[in-house]
């Protein structure tokens, strides 16, 4: 198993930062790395979700939510045509500061007998996207909380 995990930390409450997470309607006016979300988001659910990497063209995925904790986590798995050829485990956690700032982790365990040929490219361009996607999401949090203020 290979993993790639950033993290982030955001001047919002994690409230705020859960909500534009969530709203996955909104996610092409913001987010240059998820590009898109179709079917209902629920534990247990099917959906897709199109993902493009810096540089890359877009890919489409079909995982099952497996958690979906309000303010706290959300976590899915996907498969590359069937179990066991190539995994990822997909999380975004929210960790609450003393300070109220919301510290963003987003991570992805990666498994299956293609994940030693593609290591490289997931730790590189993949990473770069999780990247991308953390401080796209930390701007629009805090310029959501600026506008209030």
């Amino acid at each position: 198993m290979k993993s790639i995990r950033t993290e982030i930390l955001i001047d919002a409450p994690k409230e705020n930062v859960w909500r534009i997470l969530t709203d996955f309607q909104k996610y092409p006016e913001w987010n240059p790395f998820i590009r898109s979300f179709k079917g209902g988001i629920e534990e247990g659910g099917r959906f897709a979700v199109s993902i493009q990497q810096p540089g890359k063209k877009p890919m489409t995925f079909k995982p099952r939510c497996l958690v979906l904790r309000k303010d706290e986590e959300f976590r899915w798995l996907g498969h590359l045509f069937i179990k066991g050829l190539f995994d990822g485990e997909h999380i975004f956690r929210l960790e609450e500061t003393p300070e109220g700032k919301t510290n963003l982790i987003h991570c992805e365990n990666f498994s299956g007998i293609l994940v030693p040929l593609l290591w490289k490219q997931l730790d590189t361009a993949t990473r770069a996207g999780f990247e991308e996607m953390n401080k796209a999401l930390k701007t629009r949090a805090e310029a959501e909380l600026a506008e209030v203020a």
